[in-house]
């Protein structure tokens, strides 16, 4: 086979390969857990370092006492109930210092886990219990009303009973250590809802194999790019919620790397800028709105941010503009973009080094053992690099499917083991991604596709703007047209016409904006995209004011 090692794309498959160095694996009939496969990685000098910090309350946890809590709490559920290999068990808690535990403990007994956001409502907790169809759930105190009565009930993570399961108090457990679950690499260990870009949320199914195959990634490369012996422990702010792949896959991560992690309860701009001088913050995985806001706050000056070297983002495309202002305005700090779905267990992409980084726009080049084809949405033909279409993946992280729900797994995953994502792209000449947009979301004006992220790039590099959206709204003459959301800046007074002005001195014709609603916040998911089917249910509803 010919592969370019540029692009790394082969023209007789038309696949692109990644450009990274070949990963290995342990073999897939071997028995493991990813709670074994993370543990054995920890560093040997990890056990007095400090794991996890609970910025809300300033609480440490070391990793010692975190490997002894998730052994007792594994002692206690091994002894107390009669949870057992293949159970499922639903978590709905905001982030804390007892989830981590919660999580390993679980994953070593065999149980699948399937963490929720918090604030989920009612009913959309419902419809995640009725896909995942847990026996238990582990709640607090202010969450546990929302979730259906359980075979085995509820625990409730801020009780004094839970307290004694994990310190090894609990009377009545004999604590004869823990009985060893046997698990086969392609059993389920986590349960993750996709954030539903199209029609209602999913459970995705991923197996212990696909987040072996992700925390061995970057293993491998951090191994192959070894740190300097003083350099400073290496210390990541989670602004990231626990439940969503990408603050699940960088937990893993950090563990197995023995990497301190200080968590945020609730996010909250000003506290995050404290905990970053406070704790001599290095590291944090972000989204792109979280970058837009560092760029235009004035804040960030009242605070020493010295210790930053490095964010990671994802969960939506960063624009160009953006990633050079905050270069700009940050002059030490690396940014670097990846790409990733729940289904592909939140890694496809990413960036290493400051070369990569470089490529502002870009999402980064495929990761370790993936592959992947751009495929013509209309003819289904794949193509070469510098043509759109619908990205494909292929690879040892991709999803096992959605549960109880064969026709959305049918229509997502070919029979080869093709996920086709539903993001419009292309690759360039050296192998970088770019992402264009999704392509349920791409607006038709006349027989033209407008991507609403290349106009909402455009919106944020405005000064007087401090967000925005764009979606698409039904017209007559041209079928749909672009209409943008916009939130001003404290202090500005821009209008509407000067909006739509600054658009269309930088855009073709059929991409201009041609209507504009001022708004107080836009609509996100935890992972920062926007949720533009609320604002388009807005727009239709309000027949948003004529301009």
């Amino acid at each position: 086979m010919a592969i370019d090692p540029k692009s790394g794309f082969c023209s007789q498959s038309k696949i692109f390969h990644s450009l990274r160095p070949y990963v290995p694996l342990p073999h897939p009939s071997q028995p493991l857990s990813i709670t074994d496969y993370v543990l054995s990685l920890i560093p040997a000098t990890a056990s007095s370092t400090t794991l996890l910090i609970d910025s809300a309350t300033d609480r440490h946890l070391s990793y010692s006492l975190f490997l002894r809590q998730v052994q007792n709490l594994t002692s206690a559920l091994q002894s107390l109930t009669p949870l057992s290999k293949g159970h499922v068990a639903f978590i709905l808690s905001p982030p804390s210092l007892h989830v981590p535990v919660i999580y390993f403990s679980l994953l070593s007994l065999g149980v699948t886990i399937s963490p929720a956001n918090p604030i989920s409502s009612d009913s959309e907790v419902a419809h995640q219990v009725g896909l995942s169809k847990p026996v238990i759930a582990l709640a607090t105190s202010s969450t546990a009303h929302k979730i259906p009565k359980l075979q085995f009930g509820t625990i409730l993570i801020d009780s004094p009973q839970f307290l004694s399961m994990i310190d090894g108090t609990r009377v009545g457990i004999i604590n004869s250590g823990v009985a060893r679950v046997e698990m086969n690499q392609s059993d389920s260990a986590a349960i993750l809802y996709s954030s539903g870009t199209t029609g209602r949320v999913k459970g995705v199914a991923l197996t212990h194999r696909n987040l072996i195959a992700l925390i061995g990634g970057f293993h491998h490369l951090k191994h192959r790019d070894d740190p300097n012996e003083n350099d400073p422990q290496p210390v990541s702010l989670f602004t990231l919620p626990l439940f969503h792949v990408f603050g699940f896959f960088m937990l893993l991560r950090a563990v197995s790397a023995g990497d301190t992690l200080v968590l945020m309860e609730r996010f909250d701009f000003q506290v995050m800028l404290m905990a970053i001088e406070k704790y001599k913050v290095t590291y944090m995985p972000v989204s792109p709105p979280l970058v837009v806001a560092m760029v235009k706050s004035e804040l960030v000056h009242k605070y020493d941010l010295s210790s930053l070297q490095l964010l990671g983002s994802g969960g939506a495309p960063l624009g160009k503009e953006v990633a050079e202002s905050f270069r700009a305005k940050f002059p030490n700090v690396e940014i670097v973009q990846g790409y990733g779905l729940t289904e592909s267990g939140g890694g496809a992409t990413r960036m290493l080094g400051p070369d990569e980084a470089e490529q502002h726009g870009s999402v980064g080049r495929l990761a370790e053992n993936m592959e992947a084809k751009i495929v013509d949405p209309s003819t289904g033909e794949a193509l070469p690099p510098g043509q759109r279409g619908e990205l494909w993946l292929r690879g040892p992280t991709i999803m096992k499917g959605y549960v109880g729900d064969d026709g959305a797994t049918a229509e997502t995953l070919d029979s080869e083991g093709w996920l086709k994502t539903g993001d419009l792209c292309y690759f360039d000449s050296d192998g970088f991604l770019y992402i264009v947009d999704r392509l349920k979301e791409l607006i038709k004006y006349k027989a033209y596709q407008v991507p609403p992220a290349e106009l909402e790039h455009l919106l944020h590099s405005n000064p007087e703007i401090a967000d925005a959206a764009v979606i698409p709204y039904p017209d007559e003459g041209a079928g749909e047209i672009p209409m943008a959301y916009v939130v001003r800046k404290p202090g500005s007074n821009i209008t509407a016409g000067q909006i739509i002005d600054f658009v269309a001195k930088q855009v073709a014709p059929y991409k201009k904006i041609r209507r504009v609603s001022f708004t107080n916040s836009i609509p996100k998911s935890p992972a920062g995209k926007i949720l533009r089917r609320e604002l388009v249910s807005h727009a239709l509803s309000s027949g948003s004011s004529k301009l």
